[in-house]
This record gives structure tokens, sequence and C-alpha cells, in this order.
């Protein structure tokens, strides 16, 4: 059996694939989403709501969406965006 050799561009290389790995399996833990784009099920999962809730945030324009083929897609970052606009701050 003939020997291998690894270069240290190699490693390098390796270690940079790993990191990312490691960073994107970090990700899926705290909760963020790495998709630009999700279905219905995947925004109920989000925001912990049921189908009619999500109709409604739809049909009432709170939150955007795109129709292709029958499927709902939602756009991760518009979804942030109507958190924030309708974050309450409570003085006391």
């Amino acid at each position: 059996m003939g020997a291998t050799i690894i270069t240290t561009e190699d490693l390098r290389e390796f270690k940079m694939e790993l990191l990312e790995d490691f960073k994107e399996l970090l990700q899926k833990e705290n909760g963020q989403v790495n998709k630009k784009w999700l279905k219905s099920n995947e925004v109920r999962e989000l925001l912990g709501i049921s189908p009619g809730t999500l109709q409604n945030l739809r049909i009432n324009g709170t939150l955007p969406y795109t129709k292709i083929g029958g499927v709902l897609y939602y756009e991760y970052q518009e979804i942030m965006e109507v958190l924030e606009r309708n974050k309450i701050h409570n003085r006391i």
C-alpha cells in the first residue's frame, strides 16, 4: 500500500470545510434558518402558529408571500422584518 502525502494546503482546506460544517450545525441548534425561502410548514414551525393564523397573516397583508405552482413561499428576511415592525416596547 502506497503512502499518501498530505500537504499543508490539504489540511487548511479540511479545516475550513470542518469549520463551515460546525457553523451550520450551530446555527440550526440556535434556531436560525439558513434558507432564504421557507414553505408554509416551516414558517408555522418557526413562529409557532397554526395554519389558520398563517392564512390570516397572508389575507390581511401582514406577511408577504410568493405562490409558485400552488406552493406558498415566504422570505425569511421579510418574516424577521414583520416581527421587528410589530415589536412592542412596554415602559414601566
